[in-house]
């Protein structure tokens, strides 16, 4: 008996950006396994198992997924934001492709409102041209490797969003990512520092790259860094459609 693999974006943080699709999709699982915080963003019911498991298990989770869907269960792999922005579905098709036995089983990706699009709306419109999105965190990259994306980024003048900028275990990053910035952009490029976007923490603050320090962001934070035309209408921030 083969059941079914959905693997779902629950949004950025309010209930109200979770899509009608997902919550079909979850209101229909018989499991939902995901990182522990994101899990306990589903509310328990009869017949339904919840599966939390630490945040660096992501290829054991998604294969433990894999099996049950495999068993003839109806399971939900949850991510927050879009399941496809640094999330579970590219750890649930690795899982396929090491183990080619469960390639069979019926998957299907949810799109979710990402922290970086959620961000941007509550900001105005910086990612309003060409922009790119980096995660910060050296766990599966070189950090070599994210420097030189983060010059070339730069010198190609596209708005950048960055997930994951700076945790306990990694604190002094972002503030060598803002040392390339200034660099690469000057002073007064615009930065936003948008964090837990939708929640009742919800915190943005928009400043300079010369006023920009490490300290204003954490692990629920993401930042947005403007192009060179990305410029303040009023209390918004936005980029033009027309690049020079």
């Amino acid at each position: 008996m083969t059941g079914m693999l959905v693997v779902a974006g629950l949004g950025p943080g309010d209930e109200a950006l979770i899509t009608p699709e997902v919550a079909a999709a979850l209101a229909d699982a018989t499991d939902v396994v995901g990182y522990i915080p994101y899990v306990a963003r589903v509310p328990a019911r009869e017949g339904l198992t919840l599966h939390a498991t630490d945040n660096r298990v992501e290829l054991a989770r998604a294969t433990h997924a894999l099996e049950l869907a495999a068993a003839g269960r109806r399971v939900v792999v949850v991510s927050s934001g879009d399941p496809g922005v640094f999330a579970m579905a590219s750890a649930v098709f690795e899982a396929v492709e090491h183990s080619p036995r469960l390639a069979d089983i019926d998957i299907r990706v949810l799109p979710g409102i990402t922290a970086m699009l959620a961000a941007a709306a509550r900001a105005g419109a910086p990612l309003g041209h060409d922009f790119c999105a980096i995660n910060l965190s050296d766990n599966l990259k070189p950090w070599e490797t994210i420097e030189r994306r983060l010059r070339l980024a730069a010198q190609a003048d596209f708005a950048m969003a960055f997930y994951n900028p700076r945790s306990a275990s990694r604190p002094h990053q972002l503030a060598r990512a803002l040392e390339i910035l200034r660099a690469e952009c000057g002073p007064d490029r615009l930065i936003i520092f948008a964090r837990a976007v939708t929640t009742p923490e919800e915190r943005i603050s928009v400043v300079t790259l010369a006023e920009a320090r490490a300290e204003m962001a954490d692990m629920r934070t993401v930042v947005l860094v403007g192009s060179a035309a990305t410029r303040r209408v009023g209390q918004h921030v936005y980029t033009p459609r027309r690049a020079g």
